[in-house]
């Protein structure tokens, strides 16, 4: 199950934990993520309800910044590498929001991913996606020679026997 992002909360939801000067916030809902909230030194002279006021407020801008963001997804023009391989990080690595790809099977039945001229086995494309973790993403299947192109999208179920 995927854990549900922090949302504001009252005192009979959640456990709140000092150490130092951060505070572990966890909510008595398993499903929702716990919050390490940092708050230096002035959280020795708060209380549990001063704290959580200072969480509830970081959610509250958390959710303001969500609600006003607008997402543009950079796309590496045709003809220029997509992905570059990370020597710190030892992996290939997407230098834009949009990955065009086309998808085959080795001799073993296995997934090969094919991104520009580089050819990334399942696990290879795993941890190139992985620096998106947190994200969303939305994969549009498309003709292996259309990948630069965005499709028209139509929003349905799909008719008897289509797809």
């Amino acid at each position: 199950m995927r854990i549900k992002r922090p949302r504001v909360a009252s005192a009979d939801e959640v456990r709140i934990t000092r150490e130092m000067e951060s505070a572990t916030i966890d909510f008595a809902d398993e499903s929702v993520a716990s919050t390490h909230l940092t708050i230096g030194p002035r959280m020795r002279g708060m209380s549990n309800t001063e704290i959580l006021e200072c969480y509830n407020d970081c959610v509250r801008a958390q959710d303001h910044l969500r609600a006003t963001y607008q997402h543009v997804a950079i796309e590496i023009p045709v003809g220029k590498p997509q992905i570059e391989y990370s020597t710190q990080c030892t992996q290939w690595t997407p230098r834009g929001d949009v990955l065009r790809c086309v998808i085959e099977d080795d001799e073993n039945g296995e997934p090969v991913i094919h991104v520009d001229d580089q050819e990334l086995d399942w696990m290879e494309f795993g941890r190139l996606i992985r620096s998106f973790a947190g994200w969303g993403m939305r994969i549009v299947f498309v003709p292996d020679d259309a990948t630069h192109e965005t499709p028209v999208i139509e929003v349905r179920e799909p008719a008897e026997g289509e797809r």
